[in-house]
């Protein structure tokens, strides 16, 4: 297993498949890239299916034992089945979806060995829906849901993120997952520092203390420091929410035991960076190993190294990672 130098063991990847995605949600960032997406055709410059296989081989002489595969929208991938089906049986898989193509796909992915999805659920209103995804699939994603649960998915988390525009329909959608066996609520704190718009930030202490009213139980988890609420019940019975919230919290990035991938195949240490990215060249394994191995070295957390707060209280680039 390959440990960064702040002690970090990194467990999972994360694999951008594709930037193309039939969304065009108003708070996207594009895993951190910017919204650099393309046409909708699939374009020369993704991995194929024998580069994003070979990285996750590598990926497990290493210990890893997650992937999760995201986009862009990952679905619009025709190979998806081909590589789950031959990710290494060492390796949980999971896919963050949009849902809309579920339906059709559900139980194709299930059979091919995908154990999680996250489906981006911002609101419960068809119209709320459309304003902040600028699509109108909210039955189909409804649908994909659905279908999800019925192919034996477990869980289903529904990705939520808080920002201006959704905050209000926070109570609507926790009771639904507490109502519906099978789903789970992962409330993800709007990043301005990539998606522009500071002025959509809320404050996302005020979601924890409304859910800490309302939890009947709440635990504390390892991965990112993050905390899970229960309601309608404990955690053998009850609705899960988890809330993710990395902005200016050191505490997240000291845990954090992910690298991601993106589409082009290049290694990213920093979700919040872009000058660590690390090119794994022709894509054979003794080039993605020493990226890989690279890219850990290399890694610093976002918060609390990479930035650091002055005298002010204010965050600041740490001038010993300039150029890094």
């Amino acid at each position: 297993m390959l440990v960064d130098q702040f002690g970090r063991e990194v467990t999972g990847v994360r694999i951008s498949l594709t930037d193309r995605c039939n969304f065009d949600c108003v708070y996207c960032h594009n895993e951190g890239l910017g919204d650099t997406r393309g046409p909708m055709d699939p374009q020369d410059n993704e991995m194929d299916t024998d580069d994003v296989v070979r990285f996750l081989e590598v990926a497990a002489e290493f210990d890893v034992d997650a992937a999760k595969f995201t986009g862009g929208e990952p679905m619009l991938r025709d190979d998806l089945a081909e590589i789950i089906d031959r990710t290494p049986d060492d390796i949980e898989t999971s896919l963050t979806t949009n849902g809309t193509y579920l339906p059709d796909r559900a139980e194709e992915l299930v059979d091919a060995g995908l154990d999680r999805v996250n489906v981006s659920q911002d609101a419960l209103d068809p119209d709320a829906f459309k304003r902040v995804t600028q699509s109108g699939e909210y039955d189909a994603v409804i649908e994909g849901v659905k279908a999800a649960v019925d192919a034996g998915l477990d869980p289903v988390k529904l990705n939520m993120v808080v920002f201006e525009a959704t905050a209000g329909y926070v109570p609507e959608m926790v009771d639904y997952v507490a109502m519906n066996d099978g789903l789970q609520l992962q409330l993800i704190e709007y990043m301005p520092e990539l998606a522009g718009r500071p002025e959509w930030a809320i404050d996302i202490e005020r979601v924890h203390g409304w859910l800490e009213e309302q939890a009947d139980e709440i635990e504390h988890r390892e991965m990112h420091d993050r905390k899970r609420y229960w309601i309608g019940g404990d955690s053998t019975e009850g609705g899960m929410v988890e809330v993710v919230d990395p902005v200016e919290n050191a505490e997240f990035c000291a845990n954090c035991h992910r690298v991601r991938v993106t589409h082009e195949g290049y290694l990213k240490g920093c979700l919040n960076r872009n000058d660590d990215l690390r090119s794994m060249g022709e894509m054979t394994k003794p080039e993605i190993r020493d990226a890989f191995r690279d890219v850990v070295e290399n890694r610093v957390p976002y918060y609390g190294e990479y930035m650091v707060q002055d005298d002010e209280g204010d965050w600041v680039i740490n001038e010993e990672y300039i150029g890094a």
